[in-house]
């Protein structure tokens, strides 16, 4: 099926999930429905997605619907919270034959969802996404809370800024970068362990001692895996009449207790099988957002750095990473209110596997998704130059079109993706040679989302990658991909 095919079934599927939405909403029932003191809420997601990845010796062209139905149950008082939350993810036509030996690997998410659930084309599950406990202290303009039990964290997400425009680059180019709950996928990642925060004004002291759980591709989340993470950050928010600040402080501790995994990197196999050493990690950085107010427009500045040392197995982890980022909204075309920004990702590479050093920036625990809008790559051994568009028509709608040039940090290492461990025997990161280049792939995208009302809300993602020389060795047969669907969202 050619790619114009593709593209075609998109725009149908787009088409038809929009025609579903405009119609009328459910009644308004209020923020929430009440069963006596107790508050119940849920959503559903609905997607339907084709792939058609850079073609391999396996299906790389292929359709199929993901849902992920949640129902939570919570309570607030001036003491304490507490909330249940259950979830059942839903895939309907995964595809077989979308994971294949040695370098092609998994041809796109439904491969990677087909092998995580015993090779099924249809699965589900119901797994407690949340149930946590959380003691409440205030102490004047001091908010304080302890918090025990199962829950979704998102590093960076502690605080929210104050200015508009911080709090959307917060969300989107801040948050979820190194833990997260990737909830692009539809069985996502929680964390179980407890979590303190001390909220004031204008700073926030946020520490958590978790293990993550099971899920991401497999629809059985209950279970942990062998994982501890600390967190700890300070964030600090301010604002002025021409602009606003923030800042944050981070570090991170993560240790990979799996011995019996092989680990992801670019040394031979027999050294990497006989490496049964745990992982050690220690990742401490920090962000900076600056949002300014002019005559010629609003402008904003990000800068997101960190440093990772500790040990790799027997080999020591010496490795970094930042991101530098810039963004304009002209005071012009005030219809549409056009917002440009553009970048430069940066994640280090190993450059030698034969000395005694990890030099590749591991990403722990991420949702990649939110900075590869099609995640075919991560922020391991990357560098991403990107340029970026958004327009806002109304409050309910906006668009978005991205173009990434995608390259390798070092052509000695592996082209990287995934997004962390989701199950005990699984490593949670997958790795292609790059047989010595380092040019990867060129990104182009563009989305629509729109919020119909406060319960109803749809979004519409077309991407083509046209790969470089790395993807073209590994996939000679085509050597671009492209993604799409459209999304429906309910909340009540």
């Amino acid at each position: 099926m050619p790619s114009i095919k593709l593209r075609g079934i998109i725009l149908a599927l787009a088409a038809a999930g929009l025609r579903m939405c405009s119609g009328q909403s459910p009644q308004d029932a209020g923020n929430s429905l009440r069963i006596g003191d107790v508050s119940v809420s849920g959503s559903l997601r609905s997607r339907a997605e084709v792939w058609d990845w850079f073609a391999g010796n396996g299906n790389n062209q292929y359709a199929y619907s993901d849902s992920i139905v949640r129902l939570s149950f919570s309570q607030s008082s001036e003491r304490y919270d507490w909330k249940l939350e259950l979830a059942a993810p839903i895939l309907l036509g995964l595809p077989e034959n979308s994971v294949v030996p040695g370098a092609q690997g998994a041809l796109g998410f439904g491969g990677n969802y087909f092998a995580a659930n015993d090779q099924r084309t249809n699965a589900a599950s119901l797994f407690a996404k949340q149930g946590y406990i959380r003691f409440k202290f205030q102490n004047g303009a001091l908010k304080q809370w302890l918090q025990l039990g199962r829950t979704e964290f998102i590093d960076g997400g502690e605080k929210t800024p104050k200015n508009q425009t911080l709090a959307a680059i917060k969300r989107d180019r801040i948050a979820q970068r190194l833990l997260a709950n990737f909830g692009f996928s539809d069985v996502g990642r929680s964390f179980d362990g407890v979590e303190y925060a001390a909220d004031g004004p204008a700073t926030n002291l946020t520490l958590l001692a978790a293990r993550p759980t099971r899920g991401v591709f497999q629809v059985d989340g209950w279970g942990e895996v062998n994982v501890n993470v600390f967190y700890g950050a300070l964030t600090h928010d301010t604002g002025s009449t021409t602009g606003a600040t923030e800042w944050r402080l981070f570090g991170i501790g993560y240790n990979d207790y799996r011995g019996g995994v092989l680990k992801v990197d670019n040394r031979p196999p027999g050294e990497r099988s006989a490496d049964a050493g745990h992982i050690n990690i220690s990742t401490a950085g920090g962000h900076y957002l600056r949002a300014l107010e002019t005559k010629a427009g609003a402008f904003d500045f990000l800068f997101w750095g960190a440093l990772q040392g500790g040990s790799w197995g027997t080999l020591a982890q010496r490795a970094a990473a930042f991101a530098a980022e810039a963004g304009w909204q002209p005071p012009i075309l005030g219809r549409v209110k056009p917002w440009l920004r553009g970048g430069y990702d940066y994640g280090s590479g190993d450059g030698n596997p034969s000395d005694k050093m990890h030099g590749t920036f591991f990403q722990l625990l991420p949702t990649p998704r939110i900075y590869a809008r099609f995640p075919f790559f991560n922020m391991m051994n990357n560098r991403d130059a990107f340029g970026e568009i958004v327009l806002r028509p109304s409050k309910a709608l906006g668009f978005r079109s991205d173009v990434h040039a995608l390259s390798l940090a070092s052509r000695n290492d592996l082209w990287y993706t995934g997004g962390g461990v989701y199950q005990p025997w699984t490593f949670g990161y997958t790795g292609r040679p790059s047989n010595g280049q380092s040019a990867l792939a060129t990104l182009y995208d563009a989305s629509a989302d729109y919020n119909f009302d406060r319960h109803i809300s749809a979004s519409v993602y077309y991407g083509h990658a046209t790969g470089k020389l790395l993807a073209q060795l590994i996939y000679p047969k085509r050597n671009s991909a492209d993604l799409g669907f459209i999304e429906v969202n309910w909340r009540f």
